[in-house]
């Protein structure tokens, strides 16, 4: 228990600090015992959805960073969660209302204080970009984990072979979300679709390019290494975890509109969230728990395709946030069973393989 307790000391005492935080903020502005509740609960309620939403994205970060040099862990875990914190759960909403509505930083901001129906109008407007940028994201990072001809650890067997097969067709996966784009473009109005097209190619765009420089950065690197210098991995994958908890923050910050449009309050509740997955992160990655259950990362794959998909279709169907975190909560439960079981099976294997 204290071993576990020590990866999440911090995040806790940051979670009391912003309820602390939130029950001030609601006395202070409603001035009754009942908006105090009410805005307390909400950052609470918040703050349970953006952690059960980010499970999976702990694992691809602990995924990402177990590769990478210690000095670049470090780096992520300090300046990576300040950028999430800050730069997607406060910054982010901000600059979509300025861009949108071309105003300036400060009067943004001041919208969102001072009429926050009008803010939350102007950051629903922009959802159709959102979905598809962050979902041609998501979309291929899941895809490219199991489009791995080389790959001969498989849950979901039967589907997972049948995609490492077809591996081999060169950019199959781009093909696949290009299809799903183009498709459901066509349900919606001309301009809509017009954006979300334009969204989701750059969301592309955005993945191939973060992957091409860090393609870049490891030739250097291994150049380098090859002649002796002392070579600092990690910056191409410091860039794409960004842009990937960037896109993992979309769907919370969107979707928190639908219990507050208040800026504050919003903030408070997700950046609870950044704080977990940050303590998670460490969590897998210093006790090795990737390596202990071998089906965990496909289950949090799994489930970034799904959020992926969710993200995409959602301009023309709309699906509740507790129900995306279910899912991804379940695939990522089962892989985690999936692997205890496993786990168990050797174990007796090895208990009679020694008796023998």
């Amino acid at each position: 228990m204290k071993t576990l307790l020590k990866f999440y000391t911090f995040s806790l005492a940051f979670t009391a600090i912003c309820f602390v935080l939130a029950a001030w903020y609601g006395w202070s502005s409603t001035g009754t015992l009942g908006g105090m509740l009410s805005i307390l609960w909400i950052v609470i309620v918040l703050s349970i959805l953006e952690v059960s939403l980010s499970f999976d994205n702990a694992v691809v970060n602990a995924t990402v960073l177990r590769d990478m040099d210690p000095v670049w862990q470090r780096r992520f875990l300090t300046w990576g969660i300040l950028i999430a914190v800050f730069g997607m759960r406060i910054v982010f909403p901000i600059a979509i209302v300025a861009i949108a509505a071309n105003l300036g930083p400060l009067e943004a901001v001041q919208l969102s204080l001072n009429d926050p129906v009008e803010y939350e109008r102007i950051v629903q407007g922009a959802h159709i970009g959102i979905a598809g940028f962050g979902g041609a994201f998501l979309a291929m990072v899941g895809l490219t984990f199991f489009f791995d001809g080389e790959k001969d650890v498989h849950w979901i067997r039967s589907i997972e072979r049948r995609i490492a097969k077809i591996s081999s067709i060169p950019a199959a996966e781009i093909g696949l979300v290009l299809i799903l784009v183009y498709a459901i473009s066509t349900f919606l109005p001309d301009a809509e679709a017009l954006t979300f097209l334009t969204a989701s190619m750059l969301g592309l765009a955005t993945f191939i390019g973060v992957h091409a420089l860090g393609a870049i950065i490891e030739q250097s690197e291994a150049r380098k290494k090859a002649a002796g210098e002392i070579v600092r991995s990690g910056a191409g994958g410091f860039l794409y975890l960004e842009v990937l908890d960037a896109s993992f923050s979309f769907d919370g910050v969107i979707g928190a509109f639908a219990l507050s449009n208040n800026m504050i309050v919003i903030a408070l509740g997700l950046s609870v969230g950044a704080m977990f997955v940050r303590s998670m992160t460490i969590h897998l990655v210093k006790q090795g728990t990737l390596a202990q259950y071998r089906f965990l990362e496909h289950g949090a794959f799994w489930a970034i395709i799904v959020l992926g998909a969710i993200m995409l279709v959602s301009p023309v169907i709309h699906i509740e946030e507790t129900i995306t975190g279910l899912i991804g909560a379940v695939l990522i439960g089962l892989s985690l069973w999936w692997s205890i079981r496993h786990n168990r099976k050797d174990a007796r294997a090895d208990t009679g393989t020694a008796e023998a």
